[in-house]
Order: structure tokens, then C-alpha cells, then sequence
């Protein structure tokens, strides 16, 4: 890329409320973004950033990807917006086959919406149709687990367990939800590499919420099976093979998160391959279309979809959807990148990549104020130790320290995330780290 300074007006940042985002701090100091090319970001002044968590774990393909853009200029002029509604058009039939393609076995009806929150509100609401359906109504209860981040949706925050969206939103939550412990032990797990394998266990806490609630008032039982957003929170070896076990003995659906996971990032389609465990329902979003256009679903398994397809034919059997369900501009950008993973062998490509990944962060163990690192697939997290009185201070250093020295990290509270882009190269991935162990050892 061409890192010659631009010369560019500041914009006025006063209308913009950003989301997830300490406003009044980042108009003091902000960090804007002007151009992106392959695996690196472009500042206004000509800068690079190297794309350490794939924009927002969304390009895997990295940036600027001619074949995209063609797809999307070549749609907008064919065909720029067509509802769903009663109607359809050619590449949403095309691109939801194109998907089940890529699911596991039996998952192969695709709900499309526009992002990861309305996928998951829109799998919890198949899961209370499912059941309604075959005459089992009672079953209303979701089950969800502490610390997981299943999008924004009322579903979403009502199942997920990030504790500022309860806190200030917990009036909205919806009445008839429970969740599972957390699967993060630092005692048993700091350091660990791939998956732990001390926590099975914990997935034992479904029979008593089983035996509390009644089996028969518990619908779907969500989970991430590699928790992103709060970390990179690897599911200890079993965990998730009990899960599925308990739930299908007592009806309950189980559905995958695979907002972050899928297309590849644990160097398998989805995490369900990767880990052997099949549930009922995947929500997808972020990689299906590189981050290029928004776009979002569910993968409900074939006897989900069945149950559903019962009574008169001129009969809605679902009252759900969104103006925007399998846009066909996002539609021709879903189209263009699953083919650009597949004949680009990305997926195998992240698998590889991994075990470079694995071995560069590790390193990092003895650096200033880390306390854990924890990988999985393409991705990792580097744990920081808190200042006293100030939690995710020193993250935040560290991600404005990486900007100075060229990096884009993400960080939440003190933990640093990475999941950089499949097209990396292992240089890349090595010189990231190595720009991040310096970037340690200069903060306070």
C-alpha cells in the first residue's frame, strides 16, 4: 500500500454516538481510520495499522477485495433492493444454499437477517415456534450462560451474560431466562493452549436447572462455543459434547453463537465441526460477507424447519422477519466471499496459521503485567493485570501504545483480543506479536 501522507479535513465528531464506546474520551483523543487495503488499516496521515482482530472479527478476507466490490457494483446496478416479503429473487435462494453447504449435516433451512443480534433473537424465536408447533407451548424458558455476548436484541441481552447490558437494560429482558456458569476457572486453565481440559464438568449445571425448571418449560439452551467478545474463552474439552447430550435427552434445542466462529476462524467451517458436536441451530453473521455489507442468519436443522411446515399451505409459518432479510446487494457479497474462502483453501489456510498464532502469543507469557494468554483457531487473547482502581486502564494504554507503533488491537476491559485476517502472512502474524510484546513491556 502506498503510505504517502494525505492531507484530509477533520470531520466534526460531535453528531456521531458511537456505539460501545467511551464518547467523551475518544473526541479528545479519537483514532480515525481513512483507507484499508489487504491485511493493514490506513490513518489519514498515511500510516498503516496491521488488522489484528480482522476489523471486527468481519474480514477474514482482509480489505479491498476486488472480487467483492465487483459482486456489489455489479448487484446495486441489477437489481439494488427486492423484499423478501412474498417475493423473492435468484441470489437469495442461491446464497442460502450456498451456506448450508457449509453447515454441518441436517442444518440446511437458512433464516437470513442483517446482523448477529438479530440472528440470535431470530433462532430463540424458531426454538419458541419449534416447540409451540409440536404442541409442547410450555417450553418457553432459554438458557444462556454468564459472560456470553449474543448481540443487542432484547433475546440477545435477556440470554447473553455481559453484565452492563443487564444492568441498565434488565427492565427490557424477557421473563423466562436462566444461565449456565461460565466455563473460565484461572486456577485450572491460565496459560492453556487450545482447549482446556479440566471443566466438562460444568456442563452438569444443565441438570439442575433441568430439574429446578422442569424440562418441559425449557425451550433452547445458547452458547458461543468459543466465547469472543469477552475474551477468547475456550469451551474445555467434553464441555460442549455434555451439553449436547443433556439437552437432547430432555428435548431442549441447543443452539451455536457462531457469530465470530463461523466461516473459518477455528479453522473448520464452523466451530461445530471443528469441536464434533452438532447442535439444532447456528446464528452466523461478521465473515459472511467480509464485513462488507451487513448480514446475518440462522441455520435450523431440517426437522426444525419440518415441525414448522405443518397446517394449511397459504399459512405464514413463522411471523418474523426484517425489510432487509437477504438483501440482494449483501446477497452478491455473501456469494463472492464464501467463493473467494473456498477457492482460496482460507479455511485450511487458518488452520495453519493457527499453530503460528499459538506459538508467537505464548511467548508473550513472562512480559510485564500478563497474567494469562489463551488461544484457540485463529484467535487469542492476552490478559492483562488491572491498575489498582482502574479496570481496563492499561488495556487501553497498550491499544493506543499499538497504534503508535502500528497495530490495531481490540481490547475489552484489560484483555487484549487478536484474530488476525486468514490472508496473514506468518510474518505478519509473528511481527504483530513482537510489536505487541514491545508495546507491553512500554506500558506503566
Amino acid at each position: 500500500m502506498n503510505a504517502t501522507t494525505t492531507t484530509t479535513t477533520a470531520p466534526d465528531l460531535s453528531a456521531f454516538w458511537m456505539p460501545f464506546t467511551a464518547n467523551r474520551y475518544f473526541k479528545r483523543h479519537p483514532t480515525l481510520v481513512a483507507g484499508a487495503e489487504g491485511a493493514y488499516y490506513r490513518l489519514p496521515d498515511g500510516r498503516r495499522l496491521f488488522d489484528c482482530l480482522s476489523g471486527l472479527w468481519c474480514s477474514p478476507l482482509g480489505h479491498g477485495r476486488p472480487e467483492i466490490i465487483e459482486a456489489v457494483r455489479r448487484q446495486i446496478g441489477e437489481l439494488d433492493f427486492a423484499p423478501t416479503f412474498q417475493v423473492g429473487h435468484p441470489k437469495v435462494f442461491e446464497l442460502a444454499a450456498r451456506v448450508a453447504q457449509w453447515a454441518p449435516a441436517g442444518l440446511n433451512r437458512v433464516f437470513f437477517s442483517n446482523s448477529g443480534s438479530e440472528a440470535v433473537d431470530s433462532a430463540l424465536k424458531i426454538a419458541l415456534a419449534y416447540h409451540h408447533a409440536r404442541g409442547e407451548a410450555s417450553r418457553v424458558r432459554i438458557i444462556g450462560r454468564e459472560r456470553a455476548y449474543h448481540g443487542v436484541g432484547i433475546g440477545g441481552i435477556s440470554a447473553g451474560g455481559i453484565g452492563p447490558n443487564r444492568r441498565v437494560f434488565g427492565a427490557l429482558s424477557a421473563p423466562f431466562v436462566d444461565h449456565l456458569p461460565h466455563t473460565y476457572e484461572p486456577a485450572q486453565m491460565r496459560f492453556s493452549r487450545g482447549q482446556p481440559t479440566w471443566g466438562a464438568h460444568l456442563a452438569d449445571t444443565l441438570e439442575r436447572l433441568v430439574a429446578l425448571h422442569d424440562a418441559s418449560t425449557i425451550a433452547a439452551v445458547i452458547v458461543e462455543p468459543m466465547q469472543g467478545s469477552t475474551g477468547v474463552i475456550v469451551p474445555p474439552v467434553g464441555y460442549l459434547e455434555r451439553l449436547r447430550e443433556i439437552c437432547t435427552r430432555h428435548g431442549i434445542l441447543l443452539i451455536f453463537d457462531e457469530v465470530i466462529t463461523g466461516f473459518g476462524r477455528l479453522g473448520a467451517n464452523f466451530a461445530a465441526q471443528r469441536l464434533g458436536v452438532t447442535p439444532d441451530i447456528i446464528t452466523f453473521a461478521k465473515a459472511v460477507t467480509n464485513g462488507v455489507i451487513p448480514l446475518g442468519g440462522a441455520i435450523a436443522h431440517q426437522s426444525v424447519y419440518d415441525a414448522l411446515m405443518r397446517g394449511p399451505e397459504q399459512t405464514i409459518e413463522l411471523f418474523h422477519g426484517y425489510t432487509y432479510s437477504g438483501h440482494p446487494v449483501a446477497c452478491a457479497a455473501g456469494l463472492a466471499t464464501l467463493e473467494a474462502l473456498e477457492k482460496g483453501g482460507l479455511v485450511e489456510r487458518s488452520a495453519q496459521l493457527s499453530t503460528v498464532l499459538e506459538e508467537a502469543v505464548h511467548s508473550l507469557r513472562d512480559e510485564p503485567h500478563v497474567i494469562d494468554i489463551r488461544n484457540f483457531g485463529l484467535a487469542a487473547a492476552v490478559e492483562l493485570g488491572a491498575r489498582d482502581g482502574q479496570p481496563g486502564a492499561r488495556a487501553r494504554e497498550a491499544f493506543e501504545r499499538g497504534v503508535q507503533a502500528g497495530l490495531l488491537l481490540r481490547f475489552s476491559a484489560d484483555i487484549l483480543a487478536v484474530a488476525p485476517p486468514f490472508i496473514a502472512t506468518e510474518e505478519q502474524i509473528r511481527d504483530m506479536v513482537e510489536t505487541l510484546r514491545g508495546v507491553l513491556r512500554r506500558i506503566a
